[in-house]
Protein backbone atom coordinates (compact mmCIF):
# COMPACT_ATOMS: atom_id res chain seq x y z
CA UNK A 1 0.00 0.00 0.00
CA UNK A 2 1.04 3.46 -0.78
CA UNK A 3 0.60 6.42 1.23
CA UNK A 4 -0.43 9.56 -0.86
CA UNK A 5 -0.68 13.06 0.52
CA UNK A 6 -3.22 15.25 0.00
CA UNK A 7 -3.35 18.82 -0.68
CA UNK A 8 -6.91 20.77 -0.07
CA UNK A 9 -6.62 24.19 -2.03
CA UNK A 10 -9.05 27.13 -0.34
CA UNK A 11 -8.38 30.55 -1.99
CA UNK A 12 -4.98 29.34 -2.92
CA UNK A 13 -3.85 27.88 -0.07
CA UNK A 14 -3.66 24.97 1.39
CA UNK A 15 -6.07 23.94 4.07
CA UNK A 16 -8.06 21.17 6.02
CA UNK A 17 -12.10 21.02 6.58
CA UNK A 18 -13.34 19.26 9.67
CA UNK A 19 -15.52 16.94 8.31
CA UNK A 20 -16.04 18.75 5.09
CA UNK A 21 -16.98 21.81 6.76
CA UNK A 22 -15.92 25.04 5.65
CA UNK A 23 -16.87 27.16 8.65
CA UNK A 24 -14.13 24.73 10.03
CA UNK A 25 -11.27 25.00 7.89
CA UNK A 26 -7.55 25.26 8.95
CA UNK A 27 -4.81 26.85 6.91
CA UNK A 28 -1.78 25.18 6.98
CA UNK A 29 0.34 26.65 3.88
CA UNK A 30 0.17 29.08 1.66
CA UNK A 31 2.51 27.84 -0.99
CA UNK A 32 1.33 24.54 -1.48
CA UNK A 33 3.70 23.63 -4.30
CA UNK A 34 6.49 24.31 -2.03
CA UNK A 35 4.81 21.58 0.39
CA UNK A 36 4.33 19.49 -2.45
CA UNK A 37 7.84 19.48 -2.87
CA UNK A 38 8.57 18.50 0.36
CA UNK A 39 6.06 15.72 -0.04
CA UNK A 40 8.52 14.48 -2.71
CA UNK A 41 11.62 14.85 -1.36
CA UNK A 42 10.27 13.01 1.42
CA UNK A 43 9.75 9.96 -0.45
CA UNK A 44 6.41 10.10 -1.25
CA UNK A 45 5.28 9.01 -4.64
CA UNK A 46 1.82 10.11 -5.45
CA UNK A 47 -0.06 13.79 -4.93
CA UNK A 48 -4.11 13.68 -4.44
CA UNK A 49 -4.90 17.59 -5.02
CA UNK A 50 -8.45 18.56 -4.21
CA UNK A 51 -9.79 21.94 -5.66
CA UNK A 52 -12.33 22.12 -2.33
CA UNK A 53 -13.96 25.65 -3.99
CA UNK A 54 -13.88 23.47 -7.52
CA UNK A 55 -16.03 20.82 -5.30
CA UNK A 56 -18.31 23.04 -4.01
CA UNK A 57 -19.06 25.60 -6.53
CA UNK A 58 -19.14 23.13 -9.89
CA UNK A 59 -16.48 24.96 -11.67
CA UNK A 60 -12.78 25.25 -11.13
CA UNK A 61 -11.56 27.97 -8.67
CA UNK A 62 -7.68 27.37 -7.95
CA UNK A 63 -6.12 26.54 -11.58
CA UNK A 64 -3.35 28.70 -10.77
CA UNK A 65 -2.06 26.84 -7.59
CA UNK A 66 -3.26 23.66 -9.05
CA UNK A 67 -0.90 24.59 -12.21
CA UNK A 68 2.26 25.77 -9.94
CA UNK A 69 2.10 22.19 -7.79
CA UNK A 70 2.15 20.08 -11.36
CA UNK A 71 5.28 22.49 -12.54
CA UNK A 72 6.82 22.39 -9.11
CA UNK A 73 6.73 18.10 -8.62
CA UNK A 74 8.24 15.06 -10.34
CA UNK A 75 5.05 13.43 -8.80
CA UNK A 76 2.13 11.88 -10.67
CA UNK A 77 -1.08 13.91 -9.65
CA UNK A 78 -4.47 12.80 -9.16
CA UNK A 79 -6.84 16.40 -8.83
CA UNK A 80 -10.61 16.60 -7.93
CA UNK A 81 -12.49 19.19 -7.64
CA UNK A 82 -14.90 20.46 -9.93
CA UNK A 83 -14.53 18.46 -12.83
CA UNK A 84 -17.70 18.25 -14.17
CA UNK A 85 -17.49 18.48 -17.95
CA UNK A 86 -15.56 16.56 -21.28
CA UNK A 87 -13.41 20.11 -21.70
CA UNK A 88 -12.05 20.66 -18.47
CA UNK A 89 -11.20 16.57 -17.85
CA UNK A 90 -9.24 16.66 -21.15
CA UNK A 91 -7.69 19.68 -20.49
CA UNK A 92 -6.41 18.19 -17.12
CA UNK A 93 -5.35 15.09 -18.06
CA UNK A 94 -3.29 17.21 -20.73
CA UNK A 95 -1.68 19.56 -18.78
CA UNK A 96 0.17 17.74 -16.17
CA UNK A 97 -2.87 15.81 -14.27
CA UNK A 98 -2.54 11.85 -14.46
CA UNK A 99 -5.39 10.78 -12.76
CA UNK A 100 -8.77 13.00 -12.46
CA UNK A 101 -11.16 12.25 -9.73
CA UNK A 102 -14.54 12.44 -9.92
CA UNK A 103 -17.21 12.57 -7.43
CA UNK A 104 -20.78 14.21 -7.65
CA UNK A 105 -21.01 13.22 -10.99
CA UNK A 106 -20.19 10.33 -10.71
CA UNK A 107 -23.77 9.87 -8.67
CA UNK A 108 -26.24 12.62 -10.25
CA UNK A 109 -24.66 11.63 -13.92
CA UNK A 110 -23.87 7.85 -13.96
CA UNK A 111 -24.58 7.65 -17.76
CA UNK A 112 -21.58 10.83 -18.80
CA UNK A 113 -19.24 9.12 -15.85
CA UNK A 114 -19.20 5.26 -18.08
CA UNK A 115 -18.60 6.95 -21.33
CA UNK A 116 -15.95 8.73 -19.50
CA UNK A 117 -14.54 5.39 -18.24
CA UNK A 118 -14.65 4.07 -21.76
CA UNK A 119 -13.02 6.77 -23.64
CA UNK A 120 -10.47 7.76 -21.33
CA UNK A 121 -9.83 3.75 -19.32
CA UNK A 122 -9.74 3.59 -16.00
CA UNK A 123 -6.21 4.33 -15.59
CA UNK A 124 -7.16 7.85 -15.82
CA UNK A 125 -10.17 8.12 -13.35
CA UNK A 126 -10.50 7.41 -9.85
CA UNK A 127 -14.06 7.83 -8.70
CA UNK A 128 -14.55 9.39 -5.31
CA UNK A 129 -16.79 7.56 -3.10
CA UNK A 130 -17.76 9.99 -0.01
CA UNK A 131 -20.28 8.39 2.22
CA UNK A 132 -22.07 8.47 5.78
CA UNK A 133 -23.08 5.64 7.81
CA UNK A 134 -26.84 5.78 8.23
CA UNK A 135 -28.16 4.49 11.59
CA UNK A 136 -28.13 0.62 10.60
CA UNK A 137 -24.17 1.44 9.71
CA UNK A 138 -25.30 1.34 5.73
CA UNK A 139 -22.46 3.41 3.53
CA UNK A 140 -24.55 6.30 1.72
CA UNK A 141 -23.26 8.65 -0.65
CA UNK A 142 -23.29 12.81 -0.22
CA UNK A 143 -22.10 14.65 -3.22
CA UNK A 144 -21.28 18.29 -3.88
CA UNK A 145 -18.84 18.76 -1.76
CA UNK A 146 -20.58 16.61 0.90
CA UNK A 147 -23.27 19.32 1.15
CA UNK A 148 -26.25 17.25 -0.09
CA UNK A 149 -26.66 13.46 1.25
CA UNK A 150 -27.85 10.75 -1.11
CA UNK A 151 -30.04 7.59 -0.08
CA UNK A 152 -27.77 6.29 -3.13
CA UNK A 153 -25.69 3.19 -1.13
CA UNK A 154 -22.01 3.05 -2.40
CA UNK A 155 -21.92 -0.95 -3.15
CA UNK A 156 -25.15 -0.51 -5.18
CA UNK A 157 -23.24 2.58 -7.38
CA UNK A 158 -20.08 0.87 -7.46
CA UNK A 159 -21.79 -2.03 -9.46
CA UNK A 160 -22.97 0.27 -11.97
CA UNK A 161 -19.73 1.02 -12.79
CA UNK A 162 -17.76 -2.31 -13.49
CA UNK A 163 -18.67 -3.47 -16.88
CA UNK A 164 -17.08 0.15 -17.60
CA UNK A 165 -13.65 -0.15 -16.40
CA UNK A 166 -13.29 1.00 -13.85
CA UNK A 167 -10.19 0.13 -11.81
CA UNK A 168 -9.55 3.05 -8.71
CA UNK A 169 -12.08 4.40 -6.36
CA UNK A 170 -10.89 6.88 -3.72
CA UNK A 171 -13.46 5.94 -1.03
CA UNK A 172 -13.92 8.78 2.55
CA UNK A 173 -15.93 8.41 5.28
CA UNK A 174 -16.97 12.06 6.05
CA UNK A 175 -17.68 11.72 9.53
CA UNK A 176 -13.63 10.50 10.26
CA UNK A 177 -12.34 13.68 7.51
CA UNK A 178 -10.07 15.73 9.78
CA UNK A 179 -11.04 14.46 12.34
CA UNK A 180 -8.23 12.30 13.69
CA UNK A 181 -11.02 9.93 15.32
CA UNK A 182 -8.96 6.92 13.03
CA UNK A 183 -9.68 5.18 9.60
CA UNK A 184 -12.99 3.44 9.51
CA UNK A 185 -11.10 -0.05 8.70
CA UNK A 186 -14.87 -1.95 8.80
CA UNK A 187 -15.49 -0.10 5.42
CA UNK A 188 -12.05 -0.67 4.25
CA UNK A 189 -12.55 -4.76 5.01
CA UNK A 190 -16.05 -4.62 3.55
CA UNK A 191 -15.20 -2.92 0.16
CA UNK A 192 -11.73 -5.21 -0.88
CA UNK A 193 -14.09 -8.18 0.30
CA UNK A 194 -16.74 -7.47 -2.45
CA UNK A 195 -14.66 -5.81 -5.12
CA UNK A 196 -10.81 -7.47 -4.64
CA UNK A 197 -10.62 -6.38 -8.35
CA UNK A 198 -10.75 -2.88 -7.53
CA UNK A 199 -7.79 -0.29 -6.34
CA UNK A 200 -9.19 0.78 -3.32
CA UNK A 201 -8.00 3.96 -1.87
CA UNK A 202 -9.00 4.92 1.84
CA UNK A 203 -9.65 8.19 3.64
CA UNK A 204 -10.45 9.49 6.36
CA UNK A 205 -9.16 9.57 9.83
CA UNK A 206 -5.34 8.96 9.77
CA UNK A 207 -3.73 9.89 13.36
CA UNK A 208 -0.78 8.04 12.90
CA UNK A 209 1.81 5.37 11.23
CA UNK A 210 -0.43 2.82 13.21
CA UNK A 211 -3.17 3.23 11.25
CA UNK A 212 -1.75 3.32 7.81
CA UNK A 213 -0.24 -0.02 8.82
CA UNK A 214 -3.83 -1.41 10.00
CA UNK A 215 -5.12 0.48 6.72
CA UNK A 216 -2.81 -1.36 4.77
CA UNK A 217 -4.04 -4.87 6.13
CA UNK A 218 -7.58 -4.43 5.23
CA UNK A 219 -6.10 -4.60 1.61
CA UNK A 220 -6.21 -0.91 0.46
CA UNK A 221 -4.09 -0.39 -2.35
CA UNK A 222 -2.91 2.97 -0.98
CA UNK A 223 -4.22 5.10 1.98
CA UNK A 224 -4.76 9.10 1.68
CA UNK A 225 -3.67 11.06 4.32
CA UNK A 226 -3.42 14.92 5.25
CA UNK A 227 -3.78 16.50 8.56
CA UNK A 228 -1.56 13.71 10.19
CA UNK A 229 1.09 14.86 7.52
CA UNK A 230 0.40 18.59 7.96
CA UNK A 231 0.77 18.32 11.82
CA UNK A 232 3.73 16.40 12.17
CA UNK A 233 1.68 12.98 13.62
CA UNK A 234 3.55 10.96 11.17
CA UNK A 235 7.41 11.84 10.19
CA UNK A 236 9.31 11.47 6.86
CA UNK A 237 10.95 8.67 8.95
CA UNK A 238 8.42 6.80 9.36
CA UNK A 239 6.81 7.05 5.54
CA UNK A 240 9.89 6.48 4.37
CA UNK A 241 10.44 2.80 6.12
CA UNK A 242 6.55 2.33 6.26
CA UNK A 243 6.87 2.55 2.01
CA UNK A 244 10.01 0.48 1.87
CA UNK A 245 8.53 -2.33 3.98
CA UNK A 246 4.97 -1.86 2.00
Amino acid sequence: MIVIPAIDLHAGQCVRLYKGDFKKITTYSKDPAALARNYADSGLTYLHVVDLDGAQHGVPKNQASIESISQSTPMPIQLGGGIRDSNRLEYWLGNGVTRCVIGSLAVTNQQLVKDWLKTFSGDKLVLAMDVHLDSDGIPKLATHGWAKSTELILWDALETYLECGLKNVLCTDISRDGAMSGPNLNLYREFTKRYPQLALQASGGVRNIEDLENTAQTGASAAITGRALLDGKISQEEIHAFQQSA
